[in-house]
């Protein structure tokens, strides 16, 4: 059987080269900071981590690794109902509770396992879920699970999320679902607007906050916090994997009584392993730093304007925003393989995103900055990207 599978596997692969949408994996022979060895052996300056402070590396973050594997040990070797929780693992979603501004916070493998346990948990057929069309691949798989009818609105569009919510006036319970930040765009969703309209129409509201935690909002407390919502939003979900160290986990928190559920009857939380100590602790430190002091915080939105506004004056198309993460827009696939390869050579590492992570025709170059990175690092990038579109023009 498998060798005419094999032949169909074998010509979809084909295909999707010979589109220019062949995804491959580049090996760092470094650990993940803004400079970086690749397995050729060059230095590179990384412009695409989601190491938004530069916690990766941080000293501080990494004895705390090392501390909690010599008190806590390696793994759990179990799920957190029957014998996986460690004080450290209520500590930190304690931490994250204080930090968030909500009741309380249950751990998970990741924000992919957070989204995916999530709407099956708490809605059934007779309820609704009003998602936004950009929604990141893990709300629309948490959504698919759920028995609950869909709804899609418009990206950020507040007359279409309206209609959605009146479509679905006959539902039990509805609940608005979003990114608070959008990764391929860098644009912010409109939670006060999102929030306003949910109370009109007695509806929930879920964030997935996975690109703004730790940054966003005047305490980093993310976008709830940007927009001064945070009694108003029921749920939020996050990673740890991005500006809080950018290891792995994520979570789930909010009203008391969603948390108390899902620690009952979430599938992806009962049926994983708990989220290692080391990882645990060093969130937990990286959640100190960042309550400690806005000098990250400020460092990335200094490097993040100074990237957009020089890139933007070059003649580059950068999507408008103040985000870190800040959008080349190339168009053709094959062209934005290009031009990161060619950037790769000069010593910027930088991916070009294309179909399906993006639409047909919107593919980009997803520049990410970091408080890591100095201001002559952020203006070596610019630097490259103009000796390389005229590389490539020529």
């Amino acid at each position: 059987m498998f060798g005419r599978m094999r032949d169909d596997l074998t010509a979809t692969i084909g295909e999707i080269r010979d589109a220019g949408l062949y995804k491959s994996e580049r090996v760092i022979t470094s650990p993940q900071q803004s400079l970086i060895s690749v397995a050729s052996g060059n230095e590179v300056l990384n412009f695409c981590a989601n190491n938004y402070l530069g916690l990766a590396d941080h000293p501080e973050v990494i004895a705390a690794a090392r501390d909690a594997l010599d008190r806590w040990g390696f793994g759990m070797a179990s799920v957190r109902f029957i014998c996986g929780t460690q004080q450290v693992h209520k500590d930190l979603e304690g931490a994250l509770s204080n930090f968030l501004g909500t009741e309380d916070t249950i751990l998970y493998s990741s924000c992919f396992d957070a989204n995916g346990g999530l709407f099956e948990t708490l809605l059934g057929a007779e309820d609704a879920i009003i998602s936004d069309e950009l929604n990141h691949a893990s709300i629309i798989d948490g959504v698919r699970l759920s028995k609950a009818r869909r709804f899609r609105y418009k990206n950020r569009d507040m007359a279409d999320l309206e209609a959605q919510l009146k479509d679905a006036a006959d539902a039990r319970y509805r609940l608005i679902a979003t990114d608070g930040v959008f990764s391929m765009d860098g644009y912010v969703a409109p939670l006060d607007e999102i929030c306003d309209l949910a109370e009109r129409y007695d509806a929930l509201v879920m964030v997935d906050d996975s690109h703004a935690v730790g940054f966003v909002g005047a305490d980093g407390a993310g976008t709830p916090s940007l927009f001064g919502v945070k009694d108003r939003v029921d749920v939020v979900t996050g990673t740890l994997g991005k500006a809080l160290g950018g290891a792995s986990g994520g979570y789930a928190s909010g009203r008391r009584e969603i948390v108390e559920l899902l620690r009952q009857r979430s599938r992806p939380y009962l049926f994983s392993n708990s989220l290692a100590p080391s990882v645990t602790a060093a969130s937990l430190k990286a959640l100190e730093l960042i309550g400690g002091s806005s000098d990250l915080r400020d460092k990335l939105k200094a490097n993040t304007t100074l990237f957009r506004t020089k890139m933007t004056e070059a003649g580059f198309d950068v999507l408008p925003g103040d985000h870190p993460i800040s959008p080349v827009m190339i168009g053709d696939a094959a062209a934005a393989g290009r031009l990161a390869d060619k950037l790769l050579d000069l010593g910027i590492y930088v991916i070009g995103f294309s179909y399906p992570v993006v639409p047909h025709g919107k593919a980009r170059i997803r520049v990410q900055l970091s408080a890591a990175h100095s201001t002559s690092d952020v203006e070596r990038a610019i630097a490259a990207f103009i000796e390389a579109r005229a590389a490539l023009a020529g």
